[in-house]
């Protein structure tokens, strides 16, 4: 059946574990719920990963089975067209949300986070690059903390030149707005909690930047995040990165933050910058014009003014969209 503009398998080919791959149960998700809580849903999003994504899930399931948690695993296959969706739609245990097209990793990661039954919701990717055999210990050291995001000790990929100077920027971007250090802005392994993260689900961009916007979300609204190192691999199959494409994303990147999270730690600094200029030129003004004011120190004064009203607009717009019954952090 149809939901939401995404399909939904029916309960004849969608199993949901109870705990792992063996005896899983099939239902419709209006029934889900009845069901019980479990402890972890790991969120797969896929696309075009037909050559490992059978071992990349059987390597999650292993680590999870081995784990004390109840689990489940909702894979997304994200409009994929080198079979990938015939490979899914044969394995046991796993439930399979399926696009019609291709429509983002953001969009599947969302998706499936809606469906999540878990108390935890776990991110990840199959195509061999992250250590998901440390999931269990991701959840482990959620205890205490909102998300735990592994945080990766090095940078792999292609366009090395451009994608690092490119992250480094809206990492200490994202350090600025929310005064904390993040080692990591990009890492797509993380484990947070499912009630904190749908409050946010609604900000969460339909591309790869939706991880950076979870991390953010959670820090500007005062939710703590925990970052752990862990090994980064490389990829198996052909990387989704285009490096004009997705440039333009990461400059989209920059601005969406700056206007979503935290205007005023941008726009007050720029406006009290210009204060300061406008005044210099007018102590100028007075001493070398005999007290005349010239035109383009008005001008300063009124772009001074300008990026004052934008930062105080866009931060009232900020905080009347925030929600008005947030989850208590897991400090409290």
């Amino acid at each position: 059946m149809r939901r939401s503009g995404w399909l939904i398998p029916s309960a004849e080919s969608s199993h949901w574990p109870g705990r792992g791959l063996n005896g899983g149960v099939g239902f419709e998700p209006e029934v889900r719920k009845a069901e019980g809580e479990l402890d972890v849903s790991v969120v797969l999003p896929v696309h075009n990963e037909a050559g490992h994504v059978e071992r990349e899930i059987q390597r999650i399931t292993s680590a999870l089975e081995a784990s004390p948690y109840r689990y489940e695993l909702i894979v997304v296959d994200d409009g994929s067209t080198d079979g990938s969706d015939e490979i899914l739609a044969g394995l046991e245990g796993i439930h399979l949300v399926r696009f019609g097209r291709n429509r983002g990793t953001g969009a599947a990661r969302k998706a499936g986070t809606h469906l999540a039954r878990g108390r935890v919701v776990v991110w990840t990717d199959v195509d061999m690059t992250y250590p998901n055999e440390d999931i269990p210990r991701l959840v482990k050291e959620l205890e205490g903390f909102d998300q735990v995001v592994g945080a990766r000790t090095s940078e792999r990929g292609k366009m090395k030149a451009l994608r690092v100077p490119a992250k480094w920027l809206i990492r200490k971007l994202a350090s600025y707005l929310s005064d904390t250090k993040i080692p990591d802005l990009n890492s797509g392994l993380r484990a947070f909690r499912g009630d904190v993260a749908r409050q946010f689900l609604h900000l969460l961009p339909a591309g790869f930047s939706c991880v950076s916007t979870m991390t953010l979300a959670f820090l500007t609204n005062g939710y703590s995040v925990k970052h752990i190192p862990i090994d980064y691999r490389p990829r198996e199959g052909r990387s989704k990165f285009h490096w004009w494409t997705d440039t333009k994303r990461y400059i989209r990147q920059v601005i969406r933050m700056i206007m979503s999270f935290n205007p005023l730690r941008i726009f007050l600094p720029i406006s009290l910058g210009l204060t300061a200029l406008g005044t210099t030129k007018l102590v100028y003004d007075w001493v070398t014009r005999d007290f005349h004011l010239a035109t383009n120190t008005l001008l300063i004064f009124f772009a001074a003014f300008q990026m004052l009203a934008i930062g105080l607009l866009a931060d009232l717009i900020v905080r009347s969209n925030r929600p008005r019954d947030a989850v208590d952090p897991a400090s409290l």
